[in-house]
């Protein structure tokens, strides 16, 4: 089992969609890249302790690729636009990559190039890409927010 980690935006809908990969095993909700140490949901949406809102998933390699992860977290959100996804606007909502390997890096890399030639934006793709560093689960409430809330989708 390997672990991908990407921000895109309010973690909810980015959850559900990865849960629901064949080959996804778990898809957990939290904060990463920022400084303080065991922030909370309040910490974060704070602005000051430069972490993002972020999935790490857990994937079996042999059923899902890396670049399929990449394609769901590209086609889940938009990541032309810094620090902001629909009305939700802070640095918490930032695109980005948190690779966990050298080659998560270049996988990373050649999808925006190939995002980016695509033509799907009218916007240059502004995705950070940055070595996973120290992951925080979200509180409880977080995890799985749209199946217990019994919504489908948050999609903006």
């Amino acid at each position: 089992m390997e672990k991908a980690t990407f921000g895109a935006g309010c973690f909810w809908g980015v959850e559900a969609a990865f849960r629901a990969l064949n080959g996804v095993s778990d898809a957990i909700v939290g904060y990463e890249g920022g400084s303080l140490k065991n922030p909370t949901y309040e910490d974060v949406c704070s602005g000051r302790t430069g972490h993002a809102e972020v999935v790490e998933v857990t994937f079996d390699a042999q059923k899902i690729s890396y670049d399929e992860l990449l394609n769901v977290f590209f086609g889940s959100h938009n990541p032309t636009t810094p620090n902001r996804q629909g009305w939700d606007i802070g640095t918490q909502y930032r695109s980005a990559i948190f690779f966990h390997s050298p080659a998560q890096e270049e996988l990373g890399r050649r999808a925006i190039e190939r995002w980016n030639a695509s033509g799907k934006f009218r916007s240059p793709i502004v995705t950070q890409i940055e070595a996973a560093s120290q992951f925080y689960r979200a509180e409880e409430y977080h995890q799985r927010y749209l199946e217990k809330s019994g919504r489908a989708s948050c999609h903006i």
